[in-house]
């Protein structure tokens, strides 16, 4: 990944600090929220709120609601009780183009069936910002995109020809051209390798730092967490179960509770390190 070569001194033009002229603190708050499909509750009474800049890392196992709590903040779910508010708007009251011009969700694959080349699908993005029409800043935008992610060779093949990494490079650059105050992702690293997957999470916690947002992802690695997040979020029992730093929320005994396996967490450089211990039959 590399800078885009149009941008002024170096600096992409989508990581230039912001002018946030209003002083608006950028802000996700849920209050008192309960999900749930029927008679089945996935979230129940959950209270969370996010307004400092930074790099979130929503982790815990597979059904705790992890995906379901950031699609209720991006409205994609409607909860049963409670309250989501965005920069301090209940989401509830906002249309769909508000939420798209605060927040941008990146969903963790995509099954889109149009031939389009991979510029043509992250120019898509940045609609909430400029209708229909397609000004020279959004080309310039999508270019930068394109850079950081590291898509040249790609930019003009048939998004359908991608693989599933590929695919999900695209899906981040999307998210990234709405410049949004808000950045939500949806395990981004699952289908990449391993050097992608540290490029990627060091690219998001320098744009959340660099740009003043707030980057909250759902994520499966606790290693790949401790070593980029600001703060992690363990989700259990159809609520947050820990919530602070890295070192705060991954010690051996939450491991244990939440995901039912022995580990044994060190410490290099204050970046906790997770060793899980094997059990053999």
């Amino acid at each position: 990944m590399t800078h885009d070569k149009e941008s002024v001194d170096g600096v992409s033009i989508l990581l230039e600090p912001r002018s946030n002229q209003d002083e608006v603190q950028f802000s996700v708050k849920i209050e008192d929220m309960t999900f749930g499909y029927d008679e089945k509750i996935i979230l129940e009474h959950v209270n969370l709120e996010i307004n400092h800049p930074g790099l979130l890392c929503i982790l815990g196992p597979n059904g705790v609601g992890k995906t379901t709590i950031v699609k209720c903040m991006n409205k994609l779910l409607k909860p049963k009780s409670g309250h989501v508010y965005l920069n301090g708007k209940d989401v509830s009251t906002m249309s769909l183009l508000e939420v798209a011009q605060t927040l941008a969700f990146v969903p963790n694959s995509s099954s889109s069936v149009f031939s389009m080349s991979v510029a043509e699908a992250i120019l898509m993005g940045r609609h909430p910002r400029a209708g229909w029409t397609t000004s020279e800043r959004d080309i310039k935008v999508v270019d930068a995109a394109i850079d950081l992610m590291g898509l040249q060779e790609f930019s003009s093949r048939d998004i359908r020809q991608l693989s599933a990494g590929q695919t999900q490079r695209v899906l981040i650059a999307r998210g990234l051209v709405q410049e949004p105050d808000i950045l939500i992702l949806d395990e981004p690293t699952s289908n990449l390798d391993v050097k992608y997957q540290m490029d990627v999470m060091r690219f998001l916690k320098a744009y959340a730092r660099d740009r003043q947002i707030l980057v909250i992802m759902v994520c499966h690695d606790l290693n790949i967490t401790a070593a980029y997040a600001d703060r992690v979020i363990l989700m259990y029992g159809k609520n947050v179960y820990a919530d602070g730093t890295p070192s705060e929320v991954l010690t051996a005994e939450n491991i244990q509770t939440v995901y039912n396996v022995e580990a044994e967490v060190t410490e290099r450089n204050g970046v906790p390190q997770i060793h899980l211990v094997p059990k053999y039959d």
